[in-house]
């Protein structure tokens, strides 16, 4: 039995682990709906490379936040944070648990916990980072990250540039190092939160990503990115899978090199995500095998609690 308190079940876990649908299934029987904390799925022209859920999966439960953005709109962590509270705010007058699934842990907390407040970042400022990002490179900006904030350097993912120029934006802008920012006083938050993780073996993890990338080119990812191409200096288009194939139809890699950097990569981003994961002590963690009836009958234990 539910408590009066609205319930926000968090699933979590590393890409490709089965996330999606163990989220359908809760929210089936929870007879709710389902907010996506995928930082790449919000953007409706890429789908293929971000493993956007299946038409007849996006049908069995309503889904909100999936390819709802265009890779020319802003849309920062702080936006999200908004956007799904005040979503939330909605789906609980009709349902007593919604259920948001994702692997971008950053996102997933800041619904949780509320982002630390920063200062408003002019366009300018943003546009010149990501101009400097593609003429200088990667190293040139983490070398100035490491110069302006040492604090944030030692503890940022430095290889994910959203979140260098992030870092690199507010201090632009403030002449305050990003880290002087983090961890003040947060608001409280009108829901109760369950954390469901999903892990498998390393090998597992490994082997499931490079049969997702390998059936993401059958389905016609080289096509989707081809699309693309011209607005490859776009933010949103800086990560993995469109970022390598990008650098195959600039002849630095060939079509099998490409590939093998995706899943390498790849394989590197599920590394991040268990690193983020595992500094949250409020997840519970259970076999990607374990059947969803088991798991959604510890959130029913759990909750009346």
């Amino acid at each position: 039995m539910l408590s009066k308190k609205p319930l926000l079940v968090c699933v979590v876990g590393p890409t490709a682990i089965g996330k999606t649908k163990l989220a359908i299934e809760i929210a089936q029987a929870f007879s709710t709906e389902i907010i996506s904390a995928d930082s790449r799925q919000f953007y409706k022209e890429m789908r293929i490379g971000t493993a956007v859920p299946s038409n007849s999966e996006l049908n069995a439960v309503r889904h909100h936040l999936i390819q709802s953005k265009s890779i020319c709109e802003s849309f920062s962590v702080g936006d999200f944070e908004k956007e799904a509270i005040q979503l939330l705010g909605l789906l609980f007058k009709n349902h007593q648990a919604v259920v948001m699934v994702g692997g971008s842990g950053l996102y997933v907390d800041a619904v949780v916990n509320g982002l630390d407040t920063f200062p408003e970042i002019g366009p300018k400022i943003r546009e010149t980072l990501n101009a400097e990002l593609v003429t200088k490179g990667i190293e040139f900006l983490q070398k100035e990250l490491e110069e302006v904030d040492p604090v944030y350097f030692q503890k940022a993912d430095i290889e994910n540039p959203h979140r260098i120029i992030r870092a690199l934006e507010v201090y632009r802008t403030s002449g305050i190092p990003f880290s002087a920012f983090l961890n003040k006083k947060r608001d409280k938050r009108s829901f109760n939160t369950i954390y469901v993780g999903l892990t498998a073996d390393r090998n597992i993890i490994y082997d499931r990503i490079n049969k997702r990338v390998d059936k993401m080119m059958v389905d016609g990812l080289l096509s989707e990115v081809k699309k693309l191409y011209e607005h490859r200096e776009l933010n949103a288009l800086q990560t993995v899978g469109y970022r390598e194939l990008f650098q195959y139809l600039e002849n630095t890699f060939t079509l099998d090199e490409a590939l093998d950097e995706i899943k390498k990569n790849t394989r590197r981003f599920a590394k991040r995500q268990a690193t983020w994961f595992r500094k949250n002590e409020q997840i519970n963690w259970f076999n990607y095998k374990v059947s969803p009836t088991e798991i959604i009958e510890f959130i029913k234990l759990k909750n009346a609690r």
